[in-house]
C-alpha cells in the first residue's frame, strides 16, 4: 500500500499532467474556432458579443463580475432625468448646490 506522501506526489503529477492536457487540448480547439470564424466571416455581434463585453472579460482574467446598477441620487425636477452620484456629472448639475436635486 502506498504512503501518504507517495500518493501526494502522485497527485501533484497527474494535476500537472492536467494542466498540460488542458492546455494543448484548449490550443488546438481555438485553433480550430479561429479558422472556422475565418472561414464563415463571423462576427462579435453574431456571436453575442460586444466589444466592450469582451474587453471587461479580459481585464477580470476570467473572474465573471456582475454588474449592479446604483439607484438613482439626484433628479432633474425640470426633465425628470436621474443621476446616480457616480461618474461625471450632467450638465443640468454642474455648479449647482447638489442638495436641491436630492431625490
Amino acid at each position: 500500500m502506498s504512503s501518504y506522501e507517495e500518493l501526494l506526489a502522485q497527485q501533484a503529477k497527474l494535476e500537472k499532467q492536467i494542466e498540460e492536457a488542458k492546455a494543448r487540448e484548449c490550443a488546438a480547439v481555438i485553433d480550430e474556432i479561429k479558422k472556422k470564424i475565418a472561414i464563415f466571416g463571423i462576427t462579435l455581434d453574431e456571436l453575442g458579443f460586444s466589444k466592450k463585453e469582451l474587453s471587461l472579460r479580459k481585464s477580470t482574467a476570467g473572474k465573471l463580475r456582475v454588474r449592479t446598477r446604483v439607484a438613482p441620487k439626484y433628479r432633474d425636477p425640470q426633465t425628470g432625468v436621474t443621476w446616480s452620484g457616480r461618474g461625471k456629472p450632467p450638465k443640468w448639475i454642474v455648479d449647482q448646490d447638489r442638495a436641491s436635486y436630492l431625490i
